[in-house]
């Protein structure tokens, strides 16, 4: 597991550098509204832990892995959401921004496929 990258935005969000709003927190994770949303519901669900992309998570921490995954669902249905989508964009070409780990959790609307 990789100590948190000081040039990391959301490294600064776990620590509280900078602010987000926060809608959950859990020993492992960290939940906050995209500020970019694309769906009424969409909360960014992050480990605490520094990894670059959820293959590498999944590879270094399976324990925190798990965590963010269980945490995906929890945060959809604390949002009033039994359906909803879960995107975990990995690499540049693929839309990833922010390499540090984490899952969009979108919902409150129809979410077409593909999804683009």
């Amino acid at each position: 597991m990789s100590t948190p990258d000081p040039d990391c935005l959301f490294c600064k969000i776990v620590a509280g550098d900078i602010p987000a709003e926060i809608v959950a927190e859990t020993e492992h994770t960290v939940a906050f509204r995209d500020i970019n949303a694309q769906a009424p519901t969409h909360v960014l669900v992050i480990p605490r832990v520094h990894e670059p992309d959820v293959a590498s998570l999944a590879a270094a921490a399976p324990e925190a892995a798990a965590a963010l995954l269980v945490e995906t669902r929890r945060i959809a249905q604390l949002e009033g959401h039994e359906a909803y989508r879960l995107v975990f964009n990995t690499g540049a070409e693929a839309g990833q921004s922010v390499f540090h780990t984490h899952g969009h959790v979108l919902a409150g609307r129809d979410l077409t496929w593909p999804p683009g």
